[in-house]
């Protein structure tokens, strides 16, 4: 049997793919860096075996799945190639695995993980589904029917996929380290149109999606009128929302999600759309939205005493905006408090502004020091030069992290992308 070696098997799509195979019967180990992730907890209940980067972990007869993190030349795959074993790049892997099913794929600049997290639980009640979700989350299935998995934008990895469906939630430029504005972006979006054999199920109220050529039909959704799957009478409380769905100006069925936000109403009518398109009975599809539990660090919310401690990913502006939103419909009463740590350097150069609008959308601000990439220059750029741009704001040391008692009656939000979470269980040390 054939051995799939994981080099940076830590990495959310990698411990991912490597659930898939372990589930499917397939012998999987992989390594990486020592410092621990919460992507490798689903390995090591799989009793996975996760090593130390070295170049003996390499034999002879072994298939090597390299993370995109990594170049050619790292230690493993120079010892790959001096054995002559077959080294695959992740997103070359996942293109090929998925043709064995009906695959439905999800992208956009926001929104991915989570639309994948649903639309894998919501086609599970309808036939055997195999995923693979971007917090590190991945299943396979012996007898799976579809296959839903995310695919992300960034250098345009996604071109690696031809899949069935692709759901396309939105388009916002992100990633500057790579995309040279949002035109480029588009553009990768519009390669990727090109490549779905099927259909295209994209958000209509996101003007550059209404923009997209394609050889498939293009299905629109959205709370615009013009929209082949609307969302009409929206009711949103603090236990999730409500609406009617009309499929070209037809009332198909009203559905319940449990989730909150403008956002997360699009993201339920990106799957409906799908699944109505795969002829899914409206029955089930709501019985699964509304057993739907969440996706790893997207709004993922517990208690401690009277505090509520909401964990979430957003690192874009947008996405911090949508947090906030939430967490008012969710908690109408409750002050919010906006944790939030920039990831890259890059980024926060480019979007300082409009971090700093988003962020104003919270009752108080807190912010931490950049999380930076070892591939990146600081320049001159500190997390002062955001909190210049926001009154009342403070600067937040994990030794310092007390002074959020000082709020009653609070949520606590705690963004970001690169390792927020320390500052998080230092408070939950404190209260």
């Amino acid at each position: 049997m054939t051995v799939f070696h994981f080099t940076g098997i830590k990495g959310s799509g990698m411990s991912s793919l490597a659930q898939i195979l372990h589930d499917a019967g397939n012998q999987v180990q992989g390594s990486d860096i020592d410092k621990h992730f919460f992507t490798e907890d689903p390995l090591r209940e799989r009793a996975i075996t996760i090593l130390p980067f070295d170049a003996n972990n390499i034999q002879e007869g072994m298939t090597v799945i390299a993370g995109n993190a990594y170049r050619d030349d790292h230690e493993e795959l120079i010892r790959a190639n001096e054995l002559n074993v077959e080294v695959i790049r992740y997103h070359t892997f996942l293109g090929n695995l998925m043709g064995q099913y009906t695959s439905v794929g999800i992208t956009g600049s926001h929104g991915k993980t989570s639309t994948t997290g649903l639309m894998s639980h919501v086609l599970s009640g309808h036939a055997p589904t195999s995923f693979l979700i971007g917090d590190g989350t991945g299943h396979g299935e012996s007898q799976a029917e579809y296959f839903a998995f995310e695919a992300c934008e960034y250098r345009r990895h996604f071109l690696a996929y031809h899949p069935d469906y692709m759901i396309m939630t939105n388009i916002d430029f992100d990633h500057p380290d790579y995309f040279g504005g949002i035109e480029d972006v588009v553009e990768a979006f519009q390669s990727m149109a090109l490549q779905v054999n099927k259909a295209i199920i994209a958000c209509g109220d996101d003007e550059h999606l209404q923009k997209l050529h394609a050889n498939v039909p293009v299905v629109f959704y959205g709370f615009g009128a013009e929209n082949d799957f609307e969302a009409r009478n929206v009711t949103k409380t603090t236990t999730g929302s409500t609406f009617d769905v009309f499929v070209r100006n037809e009332f198909y069925s009203s559905f319940e999600i449990p989730m909150f936000g403008d956002h997360a109403v699009l993201n339920s009518l990106a799957v409906i759309s799908l699944c109505n398109y795969e002829g899914i009975s409206a029955e089930i599809i709501n019985q699964q939205l509304l057993s739907f539990g969440g996706v790893k660090r997207r709004f993922s919310e517990s208690r401690k005493g009277d505090c509520i401690i909401i964990d979430d990913y957003a690192h874009h502006p947008t996405e911090i905006k949508a947090t906030i939103q939430s967490a008012r419909q969710k908690h109408p009463d409750r002050e919010i408090i906006a944790i939030f740590q920039p990831h890259t350097f890059t980024r926060t150069r480019t979007f300082l502004n409009e971090f700093a609008d988003s962020l104003k959308t919270a009752d108080a601000v807190y912010l931490c020091d950049i999380f930076g990439s070892a591939r990146e220059n600081a320049g001159d750029l500190t997390i002062k030069d955001l909190s210049d741009l926001i009154e009342d704001c403070t600067i937040l040391k994990t030794e310092e992290i007390e002074i959020l008692l000082q709020h009653k009656n609070a949520v606590y939000l705690f963004m970001g992308a690169g390792d927020v979470q320390k500052f998080q269980a230092a408070f939950e040390k404190k209260i």
